[in-house]
């Protein structure tokens, strides 16, 4: 299994820097019992979606369903006023608009002055996500708030079979956030989810920019990746050849080393170095569908 793969097939989220030292964990995560629990992103999160709330399309196959509720403080009560949310999931066939310039079901809208957001679209399907493993009906939202830890999540839908089966959906985390699906007179149908923000860790922009870059594999220079920030988080660069088109990022879990959410460190992590003059080696490790441990070391390519 070639890491490309590896990583068109694993789950992705954010990472976190403290400032007391260059990638140190402090044990802090989400505070509170009412802050949403984090999902993984998934390679089909595309940027700079149109701002719009609207995302049912005339004639395309799917019940229409209203998403609404609201963006909360940290204090689980106070509205947040000018949340952006940004809401993407598959069509009535189970599949991503990935490249149209039409961004379909894709949208971002802002909270109001009471908190309040919503989105008119169609409710998304289960797909087969290879291998004879279906992912369930989902929606995937990402929310950024000035004072708050961005925060990518997934919602599900209860009575769904595939529910109980996928390792994201089925984990304790995601119990919250299994909606009930309200039906509506006239055929069209409503959930309600209200988000709960919580802190974001300490993030250096000084330590962050130490990692971007592009990377050269040491045995194979036609082995590169690119690592590049948005949103203060870390990503590796996509491309259409490996079904990532934009790219999906990392989970930082201390002592300099990330993996992926719903992976453990056994099966991938990238270890970082850092040595005199800018340089920087990562160190990727990961088991391929064989079982066998694959080491590959990059460098930074020196700017």
């Amino acid at each position: 299994m070639q890491r490309r793969t590896f990583l068109k097939t694993t789950a992705l989220s954010a990472i976190a820097i403290s400032t007391t030292g260059f990638v140190h964990f402090d044990g802090q995560r989400y505070v509170g019992d009412c802050a949403t629990t984090s999902d993984i992103l998934g390679p089909f999160y595309r940027p700079n979606s149109p701002v719009r709330n609207l995302l049912a399309i005339k004639g395309e196959k799917g019940d229409p369903i209203t998403l609404l509720g609201k963006v909360l403080h940290d204090d689980c009560s106070t509205p947040y006023k000018n949340a952006k949310i940004e809401l993407w999931h598959c069509d009535g066939n189970g599949v991503y608009d990935n490249e149209s310039k039409d961004f379909k079901y894709r949208g971002t809208t802002y909270s109001d002055d009471k908190g309040n957001y919503s989105f008119k679209t169609i409710l998304p399907v289960p797909y087969d996500a290879g291998g004879g493993n279906f992912r369930p009906a989902h929606f995937h939202m990402m929310i950024t708030a000035a004072g708050y830890q961005p925060l990518v999540t997934q919602l599900y839908f209860s009575g769904d079979p595939w529910v109980e089966k996928d390792s994201s959906s089925s984990s304790p985390a995601a119990k919250k956030r299994i909606l009930e699906v309200q039906n509506l007179t006239g055929g069209s149908k409503k959930v309600e989810y209200n988000i709960s923000m919580a802190k974001k860790l300490a993030i250096e922009p000084a330590s962050m920019g130490l990692l971007v870059g592009n990377y050269i594999a040491e045995n194979d220079p036609n082995n590169k990746m690119e690592l590049f920030r948005k949103d203060k988080q870390l990503w590796i660069k996509g491309d259409k050849t490996n079904g990532m088109p934009f790219g999906m990022n990392f989970e930082f879990v201390g002592d300099n080393t990330f993996t992926f959410p719903g992976s453990t460190v056994q099966e991938y992590s990238a270890v970082f170095e850092i040595g005199d003059y800018g340089k920087i080696t990562m160190r990727e490790t990961y088991s391929n569908d064989k079982g066998e441990k694959i080491v590959v070391v990059y460098k930074r390519v020196m700017k």
